[in-house]
């Protein structure tokens, strides 16, 4: 097998091992998605490619289908004899996922396989804390590394205020500033994609993605727009891409998300603050509402706690489900989302344990 064109779209032996479990079909990584049709990247180019009814039959959920970033096995290396065809999706090692837009019953996948994000948020009239919060709560979760990218700096008035209210929620998260107006903070930018990672660009319509992304492309190949005269975005990218750029760095540019709902989220790493004030609680099963000796209130009151910011933790508990979970129910709840249980989790780790002994 020629994995050499793969491994600069970011192969790993993860996925070489996980590929011997299926015999005579080859990897390949899903760049585009088109409702039923997908672009592939196989061992000699891209390919058009379709899912096996046998993978669509046992597809039961929005996420069992491929997306972008996933790796995949289908039945030919080039497009010479028509479509291929995608028969099986590969164990995702991340996955950045929210609800789909309009209901609670389905989860839309943004992107798969990533090790880094950007979460792109303008210092103009996007600017929003609370919707940080989300797109950090779902980073963390998604066992990807979290950037904020602030953009169109060259607009903002008041940069060393936004950027102390942003250290009030970004513990542990790396943020840079930059602006494409004179070119401020791109080598910042840059730094981060090195050959064989993968970058997903998240945030809302016209805070810039894909001006930075044709930055690192070195051309203008995605389409961009003005912002409206109110700030507010336009949509330019209308679905996910997986480009490779010319220093092997590989990246994921996504439409904007005018609603993010979460479908799994990690509070306990970007809400960490709270999590250390409640353990200061007199009481183990606190509400943070009325019970004497609060930590969490006694914070709020003193303001070294927003109650903005705690109103939105409790918001985004119960929208996730996770309220009232301890912390193995909480890991179980992680291994389920990204490998089906913990008899899926175990049988892979097995195999790729004997295929190393050989």
């Amino acid at each position: 097998m020629n994995n050499k064109n793969l491994i600069n779209y970011g192969l790993t032996e993860r996925f070489v091992q996980e590929a011997t479990l299926y015999n005579s079909l080859f990897l390949a990584r899903v760049s585009e998605q088109h409702r039923d049709l997908y672009k592939v990247i196989g061992e000699q180019g891209e390919m058009q490619a379709i899912i096996s009814g046998k993978l669509a039959h046992n597809a039961s959920l929005n996420k069992d289908f491929p997306a972008v970033g996933d790796w995949v096995m289908v039945d030919r290396v080039d497009s010479r004899a028509g479509n291929a065809v995608i028969h099986h999706v590969l164990s995702r090692k991340s996955v950045f996922e929210r609800k789909a837009a309009g209901t609670s019953q389905t989860s839309q996948i943004i992107a798969a396989n990533v090790d880094v994000v950007f979460i792109c948020m303008s210092l103009n009239a996007d600017f929003n804390l609370r919707r940080l919060e989300r797109y950090l709560s779902i980073a963390w979760n998604s066992m990807t590394t979290p950037v904020i990218v602030l953009t169109k700096a060259d607009l903002c008035d008041d940069l060393n205020i936004k950027l102390t209210e942003i250290s009030t929620v970004s513990v542990g998260t790396d943020v840079v500033v930059c602006s494409s107006f004179d070119d401020t903070g791109y080598q910042n930018v840059a730094s981060y994609v090195t050959k064989g990672k993968t970058i997903a660009f998240i945030g809302s319509s016209g805070v810039g993605k894909s001006t930075l992304i044709n930055r690192l492309l070195d051309q203008d190949i995605l389409a961009t727009k003005d912002i409206r005269k109110d700030d507010k975005g336009r949509h330019t990218t209308t679905h996910r891409q997986l480009l490779l750029l010319p220093n092997g760095g590989i990246v994921i540019d996504t439409p904007g998300m005018r609603e993010l709902q979460l479908e799994s989220g990690n509070l306990s790493k970007s809400f960490e603050d709270i999590l250390d004030l409640a353990s200061r609680c007199k009481f183990k099963d606190c509400s943070h509402t009325k019970e004497p000796c609060c930590a969490v209130r006694n914070a709020i009151e003193s303001g070294e706690l927003s109650e903005k910011r705690f109103e939105n933790y409790v918001k985004l508990q119960k929208e996730i489900g996770y309220e009232g979970l301890n912390s193995r129910q909480l890991e179980q709840e992680k291994i389920k989302s990204m490998f089906g249980g913990m008899g899926e989790m175990k049988q892979i780790i097995k195999h790729v344990k004997n295929k190393n002994k050989r």
